[in-house]
């Protein structure tokens, strides 16, 4: 990565962003904003990020909420600290719960699949530790906003749209009347530019606040959860909410062309972007629009997809350690298996040994890359009444196989797609990155970090280029501006190459980093989306 040539406004579709007290980039202008006024009134880093999540969880329903799951990854102080605040399984869930309802495959809305929420305790966690500002002082831009109402913009007002004509039809039982009258009220979903508020989000985003998080694991918010789940036969009790912590991770690295590319570890898939990027890092790539580079960056994914599907589950029940899967020598034994033609992907055996992205930085050096989610747009399709409290389906990634890795059981974190990620150098901070959109996001990290690493793009000109993304043996989605003439190379390498249509799932992402020499950010967030960075 040549610095020089990533505070250079060419080649991008868009221009980067530059500052140098404060950066927030997100998907949503409003909540960009949100974080840049927290950090104009004496936040950080993290105060910011707690703002622009809350935020998210009003402007982009669509992705995230406030039932949902989130990591970050902190460089705070001259050190780097990982947070994994995705939810357990309900203590009484099993495969033979749900076997002795008729429930053979694990269903993706409803009450069944709804694991615990952990973005608030998030949020709490990472105010008590880091913050400057009080929980409900970061919190407050998104009550107003929730209470005030705004208006929709045209990438959320579309997906809004399509999950309403989805619902519409598929969620027809009693559980799920408080999303509609919630997200549709007047029974269609609000159009482009219609503004759209919830007193319900704005009491309870204040009740977070100010109980510091506690009202929601162990207080009456948490008592309408569980009532409402023992109502329509959930599985999630005040119990599964009440022993429900975050948990403080130390993140895992590869060593990447003499970067050190950071992600949190299992039960996260940022465990495939890293298996990836040690696959590929012994290629020589002469420059990234060739057949013969994303030959070897989708069979290098390939390697690493399968064996994290097969592999990755709560980190203390996993066959193989990070360490193992991540070793050079494994690294070598799957690069081995890369040649001039298309493989059939299957997972080897190491030697033993819906998702809202926001990226932040502040004047005093300090980083956030956190990412939240409800999981499949807008999660389980249930919100508990008076509350806007829309739930999470993370459950839904668990095997009812029992030998799986990644078995159904209660009181257990499932394989979990959202992943921030990280980039230092030398010991220190180059800056936050990420790429949402479930099976997408390894994908987009690996291809993010390469293209800003191996071929000098800047932060938006990383963002901007075409991508692709590795579905299913041999299958490659490309998007519809990826250059004809090497898909066609590629189908010629026995790759089964598909154009996205309209857009398709290739993820939508923000990156921030910081020149080492004048401490200027720089920050690129994605055309993809209704994105904005907010600057100061």
């Amino acid at each position: 990565m040549n610095f020089d040539s990533l505070f250079n406004p060419y080649p991008s579709q868009r221009m980067v962003t530059y500052g140098t007290k404060g950066m927030v980039a997100t998907s949503q202008p409003l909540a960009a904003q949100a974080g840049l006024d927290i950090l104009k009134k004496g936040g950080n880093a993290v105060d910011a990020a707690i703002a622009t999540a809350a935020t998210l969880t009003v402007v982009e329903p669509t992705s995230n909420g406030i039932g949902g799951d989130a990591f970050a990854i902190v460089w705070m102080k001259d050190k780097l600290y990982g947070l994994n605040a995705s939810g357990f399984s309900p203590k009484n869930i099993s495969i033979e719960a749900l076997k002795e309802r008729g429930i053979e495959e694990m269903p993706k809305h409803g009450l069944i699949p709804v694991t615990v929420p952990g973005a608030p305790s998030a949020w709490a966690a990472l105010s008590k530790r880091f913050g400057n500002l009080s929980l409900k002082e970061a919190l407050q831009p998104a009550v107003d906003i929730a209470r005030e109402g705004y208006a929709i913009s045209p990438i959320l007002g579309y997906y809004w749209k399509r999950g309403y004509e989805k619902f519409k039809e598929t969620l027809t039982d009693e559980e799920f009347a408080g999303w509609f009258e919630t997200f549709a009220k007047d029974n269609r979903a609000p159009e482009i530019g219609e503004v759209w508020s919830s007193e319900d989000h704005a009491k309870t985003l204040e009740e977070i606040g100010e109980s510091e998080g506690e009202s929601f694991y162990r207080g009456a918010l948490a008592d309408k959860i569980a009532s409402f789940s023992e109502k329509y036969n959930g599985f999630l009790t005040k119990d599964d909410l009440a022993s429900f912590e975050p948990e403080w991770v130390d993140p895992i690295s590869v060593s990447y062309r003499g970067y050190d590319v950071w992600e949190i570890p299992p039960n996260g898939q940022g465990l495939i972007a890293l298996m990836a990027l040690n696959i590929a890092k012994e290629f020589d790539y002469s420059e990234r629009d060739t057949p013969e580079t994303f030959h070897k960056q989708i069979e290098a994914m390939k390697l690493a997809f399968v064996d994290g599907q097969k592999h990755i589950t709560q980190r203390d029940q996993m066959e193989f350690t990070t360490d193992e899967l991540l070793s050079e020598e494994y690294g070598a034994l799957r690069r081995s298996l890369i040649g001039e033609k298309a493989l059939q992907p299957e997972p080897g055996e190491p030697p033993k040994g819906g998702t809202v992205y926001l990226a932040t930085a502040d004047g005093e050096g300090n980083m956030v890359s956190f990412i939240q989610s409800n999981y499949m747009g807008f999660g389980s399709g249930v919100v508990v009444p008076g509350t806007g409290i829309a739930l999470q389906n993370r459950g839904h990634n668990f095997s009812m196989d029992p030998e799986h890795v990644n078995a159904l059981a209660g009181g257990k974190r499932t394989y979990h797609t959202i992943i921030p990620g990280f980039l230092t150098k030398d010991g220190r901070p180059v800056g936050p990155f990420g790429v949402m959109g479930g099976f997408m996001q390894p994908q987009g990290h690996m291809q993010v970090v390469m293209n800003m690493i191996d071929f000098d793009l800047n932060p938006q000109a990383a963002l901007d280029a075409p991508r692709w993304q590795w579905e299913k043996d041999k299958k490659v989605l490309v998007e519809p501006n990826f250059p004809n003439h090497i898909a066609q190379a590629l189908a010629r390498k026995g790759h089964d190459i598909h154009v996205a249509t309209e857009g398709g799932p290739f993820g939508r992402g923000q990156i921030i980093v910081r020149d080492p020499k004048t401490g200027t950010l720089a920050g690129g967030t994605e055309s993809r989306t209704d994105g904005a960075i907010a600057v100061w």
